[in-house]
């Protein structure tokens, strides 16, 4: 993927910031507390206060390649493609009694760590993180475990940071979920 080995290669031209750092400890809190949101269902809350309006959230699909041929990664083609309208979309259905097939609600915990910070030049925040996402679903045994890592984004907008580029690159060629219905 193209675009995906040029996301990572710009890395190197980016200022990392240190742990030390005030604006790396201000994406930690924003991670945890975008986490908990999520696992607690807030998804409007999340929607409105951490995700800006000109969002790219996307999953793109996996493949198993050797070594010399890419990232392994397709080219355009993705388990989730959202800009905000769709996000938008997601969250009403999950706020009505029509969200049949995830309905009773997953249960999902979020466990994000390996967290990178990098100051752009346009001023935004690049954040690189591992993502361990647990989900169950009514009163099964075996749980799901979505391993992953999240590219992101983040813009200041109104003083406030706000997610304006997710890119969720998971582990996996093939998803076991039973559906898509969670937010990464």
């Amino acid at each position: 993927m193209a675009a995906l080995e040029q996301t990572i290669a710009d890395e190197a031209e980016l200022r990392r910031v240190g742990a030390g750092e005030p604006l790396y400890a201000e994406v930690v809190d924003w991670l945890a507390d975008e986490a908990e949101l999520l696992d607690s269902r807030r998804e409007r809350e999340w929607l409105e206060r951490m995700v800006s309006r000109d969002v790219v959230y996307q999953m793109p699909m996996r493949q198993t390649v050797l070594r010399g041929e890419g990232a392994g990664f397709l080219e355009g083609m993705y388990h989730l493609n959202d800009r905000y309208g769709s996000l938008h979309t997601k969250v009403a259905r999950n706020e009505t009694g029509f969200a049949w097939g995830d309905d009773p609600p997953a249960r999902s915990r979020h466990f994000v760590t390996t967290v990178r910070v990098f100051r752009q030049p346009d001023g935004a925040v690049a954040v690189r993180s591992s993502l361990l996402l647990f989900q169950s679903r009514r009163d099964d045994t075996v749980p799901n475990f979505i391993s992953c890592e999240r590219q992101d984004v983040l813009r200041r907008e109104d003083g406030k940071l706000k997610l304006l580029r997710r890119m969720i690159l998971v582990d996996f060629t093939a998803l076991e979920t039973h559906n898509l219905a969670i937010f990464f």
